[in-house]
């Protein structure tokens, strides 16, 4: 019975720390993927976050990542351009 509640709480914050990375921030800036320009957690796609010197950028998701390694700077721009106009 010990070893069940272990492996439940294992599961709960595994579960938990999945959620925190998909959750996009209520004051992140934007709405649509940099990249496709795709809602952000729209459809069945799970919103993935990468950062690029120091900065957060959410995409809407994994398969956005090549994309944007590709003009990362670019996409960067575009979240700190919408950071300062809010």
């Amino acid at each position: 019975m010990r070893i069940q509640s272990i492996i439940t709480a294992i599961a709960v914050l595994l579960g938990s720390a999945f959620a925190a990375e998909t959750a996009i921030p209520k004051d992140y800036p934007l709405t649509t993927c940099v990249v496709s320009g795709e809602k952000l957690g729209s459809g069945e796609m799970t919103p993935f976050k990468v950062t690029h010197e120091g900065t957060d950028v959410w995409l809407c998701c994994k398969s956005c990542e090549k994309k944007f390694k590709a003009n990362a700077a670019k996409h960067v721009k575009t979240v700190k351009d919408a950071q300062a106009k809010k």
